[in-house]
C-alpha cells in the first residue's frame, strides 16, 4: 500500500497545474512537467524514486505508439514514404552531422561526438502528438510531415540503440562483433509479430467477442500491447516501436475502433504521468552549478535544429508558413534522447556527468517548447498574416428554404442551379480563402463552421425545409449531420458522400439521401468513352442505366452488413458477379 500516497500526490499535482496550464494557453505537456518539478526531488521532494516512475511511465508512449500504429495502415504508410524517408531522413542525417562537427570543434571525441549529435537530432513523439492532437493539427501540412518524420525518428533509433552496446563490446566480445546475428534475431521478432498480429490475434478477439466480456476484451487489447512491447526490447529493439507495429498490423482489423476505445484512457494518464516523471528528472542543481553550459548547450543544439527543420521542409516544397510551424513543434529534444545517453553513459562511451548534461538539455528543450509555440502562435503568425482571422460572419438572412454547409467545388453548383430558379438560399463554408474568392464573383456566402451549433441557428436551420451537407472532410460531415438530425429533426437533408462508406454512416444518422460525388461525373465519363468506341447512344444509355441500378441495389445491401468485413465482401463480389451476367445477356440479346 506504499505506493498509494504517490499516486494521490501525482494526481493532486496533475488536477491543479494542468487545468492552470491549458487556461494560460501553455497546453497539457507544460502542466505536467511543472508538476514534475514542484513534486520530485529538486522541488518539494514529494516523490524520489524518479528512475523507477520514469522507467514505468514508459507505457505510455507505448501506448501512444500502438494508437498511432491502428491509424495507420500499412498501405498508407507507403504513401507517406517521402515524407518518412525523404524528410525524415534528411532532417536526422543532417542534425546529426552539423552537431557532430561541433562537438569536434569543441574537443570532444568522435564517437560522443557522434552519439550526442544523433541524440539531439531527435524529438519527442509523446510531446509533439500531444500537442499537434490538442491543437488539431494533425491532418495540416506540418501536421503531416511531423508525424513522418517522428515516425522515422523512431525507426532510426532502433539500429543506434544496438550499434551502442556493439560499440562497448556487447557480452564481452570485440567492439562491432554480433550485428548479423542481431539484425536476424530483430527481423525474426519482426516477422512474428507480423503473423501473430495477422492471423492469431484476429481469431483469438474474434473468440473473445463471441465468449467473453468487455473487461477481457480489454486486458487482451493491454496484453497484445505490453507483450509486443516487451519482445521488441528483449532483441534491442524499442518499446514504442514494437506497439506500433503491433497496433499497424491490426489496423485493418474490424475490431480497431474497439480497441483505441478501450486503450485511450490509459495512453492518456500514463502519458501524464510519463511527462510528470520527465519534470521531476530535470537535474536543477546541474542547472545551478554549470548555467551557462547548459544554457549554452540548449539554445545551440536548438538553433542548428531549427535551421535544418526550416532547411529540410522548403526543401521538400512545404507550402508557408507549415516550414515556421513545422521547425516550432519538431526543434524540441526527444525521450528516446534519454535512454541513448543513459546507456552510452552505462556502456563507458562518455561520463556520466556528459549524459547528465545532455538529458538536462534536452529536458529543458521540452520546457520552452509551449513557450516558443505561443510566441509563434500569437506573435509571428500575426506578422506574416496580413491581419487577423475575423470572427465568423453574422448571418444576417431571415431563414431561407434551404442552407447549404460547405460552398466548395461541389456545393457551388447546387448554388448556382438554385439560384437559377430564383430559389434563395444560405451558404456557409469554414475557409476564409475559399469564400473571400466566391465573393469576388459576386456570390454570397458566409464565412462560418457548420459543426457550430450556435452558427446553425443564427443560419435559422430549424426554419429550413432542406439542409444541403456538402462538407468535404468526412468528420466534419459526419458530425454536422449528426448535430443537425439531433437539434433540427424536422429538416430534410441532402448530402455528399465522398465514398461508399461515407454514404453508409450518414444513412446510419438517418440521412435519407446522399449523393456520391463521383458517381454521375464517372458515368458520365464512361458513357462518352463508350460512344467513342462505337457503340450506339441508345446501348450506351441502357447499359448504364443498368449499372446505376445495381450500383444502388449494391450499396443498399452493403449497408446492412458494412460494420462487417466478412460479410461485406462477400456481398460485394455476389452483387459484381450478378451485374455481369445480366451485362453478359444484354449484349447476347443485341447481337
Amino acid at each position: 500500500m506504499t505506493f498509494l500516497p504517490q499516486v494521490l500526490v501525482f494526481l493532486i499535482a496533475a488536477c491543479v497545474a494542468v487545468p492552470l496550464s491549458r487556461k494560460s494557453g501553455f497546453g497539457s505537456v507544460l502542466g505536467y512537467l511543472i508538476a514534475g518539478v514542484l513534486i520530485g526531488p529538486w522541488g518539494l521532494r514529494l516523490i524520489t524514486g524518479v528512475d523507477a516512475l520514469l522507467s514505468f511511465s514508459q507505457i505510455g508512449v507505448v501506448l501512444l505508439m500502438f494508437i498511432i500504429g491502428l491509424e495507420l495502415q500499412p498501405s498508407r504508410l507507403w504513401a507517406l514514404r517521402r515524407t518518412v524517408f525523404g524528410i525524415g531522413a534528411l532532417q536526422v542525417a543532417a542534425t546529426t552531422a552539423l552537431l557532430l562537427l561541433a562537438a569536434r570543434a569543441l574537443g570532444v571525441a568522435w564517437v560522443p561526438a557522434l552519439i550526442a549529435g544523433f541524440g539531439l537530432s531527435l524529438s519527442s513523439t509523446a510531446f509533439v502528438l500531444q500537442m499537434l492532437a490538442e491543437k488539431k493539427q494533425l491532418t495540416t501540412h506540418h501536421g503531416r510531415a511531423a508525424f513522418g518524420t517522428l515516425l522515422f525518428q523512431d525507426i532510426a533509433a532502433i539500429p543506434v540503440l544496438a550499434m551502442l552496446k556493439l560499440f562497448s563490446g556487447g557480452a564481452g566480445g570485440a567492439p562491432g562483433t554480433g550485428l548479423v546475428p542481431t539484425l536476424l534475431v530483430i527481423a525474426i521478432v519482426v516477422a512474428l509479430l507480423f503473423l501473430g498480429g495477422r492471423y492469431v490475434l484476429r481469431w483469438a478477439f474474434g473468440f473473445i467477442m463471441h465468449f467473453g466480456t468487455p473487461e477481457i476484451f480489454t486486458a487482451m487489447a493491454l496484453l497484445i500491447v505490453i507483450g509486443a512491447s516487451l519482445a521488441a526490447e528483449l532483441v534491442g529493439l524499442s518499446m514504442g516501436l514494437g506497439a506500433f507495429v503491433a497496433g499497424m498490423l491490426l489496423a485493418d482489423s474490424k475490431y480497431r475502433h474497439e480497441f483505441e476505445a478501450d486503450i485511450q484512457p490509459f495512453k492518456g494518464l500514463f502519458l501524464g504521468l510519463f511527462f510528470v516523471a520527465v519534470g521531476m528528472s530535470v537535474n536543477l542543481g546541474l542547472l545551478a552549478a554549470i548555467p551557462l553550459q547548459v544554457l549554452g548547450l540548449t539554445i545551440g543544439f536548438l538553433a542548428v535544429k531549427a535551421l535544418v527543420l526550416y532547411g529540410v521542409a522548403r526543401a521538400f516544397g512545404l507550402p508557408v508558413p507549415a516550414p515556421r510551424h513545422f521547425t516550432v513543434v519538431l526543434a524540441l529534444g526527444g525521450e528516446f534522447a534519454f535512454v541513448i545517453f543513459a546507456t552510452a553513459a552505462a556502456y563507458h562511451l562518455f561520463p556520466q556527468q556528459t549524459a547528465d548534461l545532455l538529458t538536462l538539455a534536452v529536458t529543458l528543450s521540452m520546457v520552452v517548447t509551449p513557450f516558443i509555440v505561443m510566441f509563434n502562435d500569437r506573435v509571428l503568425n500575426v506578422r506574416t498574416k496580413r491581419g487577423e482571422v475575423p470572427d465568423f460572419d453574422t448571418i444576417t438572412d431571415t431563414g431561407t428554404a434551404v442552407v447549404i454547409a460547405g460552398f466548395g467545388r461541389f456545393g457551388q453548383i447546387v448554388g448556382r442551379m438554385l439560384r437559377l430558379q430564383n430559389i434563395p438560399f444560405t451558404a456557409l463554408d469554414a475557409d476564409l480563402d475559399e469564400v473571400n474568392a466566391i465573393r469576388r464573383f459576386g456570390t454570397k456566402v458566409y464565412f462560418g463552421d457548420a459543426s457550430r451549433l450556435d452558427l446553425l441557428r443564427a443560419a435559422h436551420v430549424a426554419d429550413a425545409k432542406i439542409f444541403v451537407l456538402a462538407i468535404d472532410d468526412v468528420q466534419d460531415s459526419v458530425r454536422v449531420a449528426t448535430l443537425v438530425r439531433s437539434h433540427f429533426p424536422g429538416v430534410e437533408i441532402y448530402a455528399r458522400a465522398r465514398n461508399r462508406h461515407h454514404a453508409h454512416l450518414l444513412r446510419e444518422l438517418g440521412v435519407k439521401l446522399s449523393v456520391r460525388e463521383t458517381l454521375y461525373s464517372s458515368l458520365e465519363l464512361t458513357r462518352n468513352v463508350m460512344e467513342g468506341l462505337g457503340l450506339s447512344a441508345h446501348e450506351t444509355r441502357h447499359v448504364i442505366e443498368r449499372f446505376r441500378r445495381y450500383d444502388r441495389e449494391l450499396l443498399d445491401r452493403q449497408y446492412a452488413v458494412f460494420r462487417d468485413e466478412k460479410q461485406l465482401l462477400q456481398t460485394t463480389r455476389q452483387v459484381a458477379q450478378e451485374l455481369e451476367q445480366l451485362l453478359s445477356e444484354d449484349t447476347q440479346k443485341g447481337r
